[in-house]
């Protein structure tokens, strides 16, 4: 058994003896938020943390197990600063379930249902190892358990109640059952047996009603209010002399895209501002994170975020980035260039009727084919807006990282990234079963 599973291991036998103590004055303020862990065999996740190294596509996952989850530290003396893999989150995620103030350990009293299945670390095989020939099958075991197991908890309401992370974009699960050969992805979110559960994804698909996305993991999970605090004013106070900033990769194709057109901007862009009293020493900034080299290390890019006002967020491979919560973190008010990137993505965490509070919209058809400036834009910003748009985003700090597990007291009364999620998942269960009692379709 492997360090990070034996520390799992603990802190579940931990939970299981906090909850029953706990459970005993928690009736009131757990009403309606009941949460059962469907206890599952270690087949479908501790054991699947064996095989970290085991893809010779992908690089070696097992340093990003330490820490529950979040990695190892940055540095030696680091308290909230780790090298976090975003596909972590289902680790993340079922370690923090464990501290949930309003488990119980009876699923016919729970309001919704936990599956600790962690999805995208067992769907590597069919992505990258020996199974890749038959990803439709990604899934099914799961099934067959949940189907020969205390089945009643399953099917009591039609698993309407059910729910579970998946910590890569849904794209990568909604491979058509039709595809023969198989293209790219899994089919496990296009499985009947689980149309009805909900899904937290990195990134969601435009219309499946089953799924919802939830923030990436930054390297930032602070363990109490005050270093949470400090992290806020040193975001605050931070000297804003970089108009904009692009922190990733690609745009070196000759084909027009997005990122192609701000390296160009970029590059040709003069040093500073041509307003003599503009605050700006550098108008646009590009930090390369090509081939992965920024990933697991945020000094990279967070030093220079601090000093940025804008940060560019164009999609890439898909329409959502880390580099959007990265931004957030720093302070750096994000500039989207397509709705699917976050407007249409994080509805629990990123306040979509306030969304250009805190934030700028660009159309990437605008720059890419009809030559609009994106430095023009942000110049002609005023001040004063910059100045509302930026505290607006520092106050969404809080919700959008994901603390660090065993946290304190004062921390916990501050939701984050996790809490919202939570609440999110069982507003919408509460919500689509109002809908079937009432006779009303869900679909």
């Amino acid at each position: 058994m492997s360090k990070a599973t034996f520390s799992f291991h603990v802190a579940l036998v931990v939970a299981v003896v906090l909850l029953a103590v706990c459970n005993a004055g928690a009736s009131e303020e757990c009403r309606k938020r009941w949460i059962h862990i469907r206890k599952l065999p270690p087949m479908f996740n501790l054991d699947l943390l064996v095989n970290c190294s085991e893809y010779p596509m992908l690089e070696d996952l097992c340093p990003y197990l330490g820490n529950h989850g979040l990695g190892q530290k940055t540095h030696n003396r680091s308290h909230s600063w780790y090298r976090t893999d975003p596909s972590m989150l289902e680790l993340i995620f079922h370690r923090r379930m464990l501290e949930y103030p309003c488990l119980t350990q009876d699923p016919a009293l729970a309001d919704a249902i936990y599956l600790p299945y962690y999805a995208a670390l067992d769907a590597l095989r069919y992505l990258y190892g020996p199974d890749a020939n038959s990803s439709a099958q990604h899934g099914l075991h799961l099934f067959h358990f949940l189907q020969h197991d205390n089945p009643q908890i399953f099917h009591r309401r039609m698993s309407h109640d059910h729910f579970l992370v998946m910590a890569r974009p849904a794209w990568d699960f909604s491979q058509p059952l039709s595809n023969d050969p198989p293209i790219w992805g899994t089919s496990f979110l296009e499985l009947p047996h689980f149309f009805n559960l909900t899904a937290l994804t990195l990134e969601s698909r435009a219309w499946p009603w089953q799924e919802h996305a939830v923030p990436y993991p930054t390297s930032f999970h602070p363990p109490n209010l005050g270093l949470l605090e400090s992290w806020l004013s040193r975001a605050r106070r931070s000297k804003r002399s970089v108009l904009a900033l692009f922190a990733g990769g690609g745009g070196v194709s000759a084909a027009p895209n997005i990122r192609r057109s701000i390296r160009t901007e970029c590059e040709n862009a003069t040093s500073s501002a041509s307003d003599s009293d503009s605050p700006y020493d550098t108008l646009c900034q590009i930090v390369d994170c090509s081939n992965g080299v920024c990933e697991h290390d945020p000094i990279r890019f967070m030093r220079p975020m601090l000093q940025a006002t804008f940060c560019l967020q164009p999609p890439g491979d898909t329409p959502t980035r880390r580099s959007t919560f990265d931004a957030i973190l720093a302070g750096c008010i994000p500039v989207f260039f397509e709705d699917l990137s976050a407007k249409a993505q994080y509805g629990w965490h990123l306040p979509q009727p306030e969304f250009e509070d805190f934030s700028v919209f660009i159309p990437k058809e605008e720059v890419v084919f009809k030559g609009m400036r994106i430095l023009d834009v942000l110049q002609r910003i005023p001040r004063a807006r910059v100045r509302t748009m930026r505290e607006r985003v520092l106050e969404l700090i809080p919700g959008v990282l994901y603390r660090k597990h065993n946290a304190s007291p004062g921390l916990r009364e501050k939701k984050d990234a996790f809490d919202l999620a939570i609440d999110g998942v069982l507003d919408k269960i509460r919500s689509r079963l109002q809908d079937l009692d009432m006779g009303v379709s869900v679909l």
